[in-house]
């Protein structure tokens, strides 16, 4: 299991996603007869399974008499046509839940599976891959969430985890060596600080001040990553050096095998494709 977020952490905008669908009345489904079915939620195509907890705790917030069993778990591959979670319940309940169920499953599981072709493309480099803040409000939690299940890395969950000094804030301070200094006497002790550069004269000036943990490597080419990390080798500062800026898959091995330590990657979670999954019931 993946460090999983407490249910507390989440339940509130889990509810909130069930009122936004249900709006003043469900129309169709009390429409239906309502009866003990049984009901499974299938993988339609290939994917790395997250989101299996909150499907459940959508479930148990609609009516606790639905019995739901996982047969996977999150972080597992999935086949196309194997049961992610079988349901047992009133069919009114189960209903209800249906796509609020399946559009986190699909949105997060997507995420998760787009984060682990990157994961896979990559290995062996010694890098690793970032999320960014660039999420789906109201979702971050569990896209970060997702993006762990995939086999990636947080970079930051809210502005209060760490230090990240761009442009505009070094613009705002007047100089590189100003927004640092401030922020190191603004900042708690133990908040690393890393900058944005967008080049090498700027990672120079990185270098020379002891108060910069890390460097983000702002849409620089191949030749100029080249060149940071051996910079920040030759040094004899242990900075970690982190890659940013419109990466694909085609393009992930390549920055990877510059020697930077991370890769943050945007699209995990603002243009991941859904996975495909469905629920179908029976008497």
């Amino acid at each position: 299991m993946f460090n999983l977020p407490h249910p507390e952490s989440y339940r509130d905008q889990l509810r909130a996603f069930l009122r936004e669908d249900w709006g003043t009345q469900d129309w169709t489904t009390g429409s239906v007869r309502d009866r003990p079915m049984r009901g499974a939620i299938k993988a339609k195509s290939l994917l790395v399974l997250a989101g299996l907890p909150m499907a459940m705790e959508v479930l148990r917030i609609v009516d606790e008499r639905v019995k739901a069993t996982p047969w996977q778990e999150d972080g597992s591959i999935v086949q196309p046509g194997s049961v992610v979670l079988a349901l047992e319940g009133p069919s009114r309940s189960i209903l209800m839940a249906e796509r609020v169920m399946l559009n986190l499953l699909q949105r997060l599981s997507g995420t998760a599976t787009l984060t682990g072709m990157f994961v896979e493309m990559i290995e062996g480099t010694g890098a690793k891959i970032l999320d960014t803040r660039k999420t789906t409000p109201g979702l971050k939690l569990l896209e970060k969430y997702a993006v762990r299940c995939g086999g990636g890395f947080n970079h930051r969950l809210t502005l209060g985890d760490g230090v990240l000094l761009k442009e505009n804030h070094i613009a705002a301070a007047d100089s590189l060596r100003n927004a640092v200094e401030s922020a190191r006497r603004m900042s708690p002790s133990l908040i690393r600080i890393e900058v944005e550069v967008e080049r090498l004269d700027q990672l120079a000036q990185c270098l020379e001040l002891p108060d910069v943990d890390g460097v983000l490597l702002d849409n620089m080419d191949l030749e100029s990553m080249f060149a940071a990390v051996e910079m920040r080798n030759t040094s004899g500062r242990r900075l970690f050096l982190e890659a940013s800026g419109n990466i694909t898959l085609e393009s992930a091995r390549a920055i990877a095998e510059t020697g930077v330590d991370f890769l943050s990657v945007g699209a995990l979670t603002h243009s991941a494709p859904a996975a495909d999954l469905s629920l179908r019931l029976e008497t």
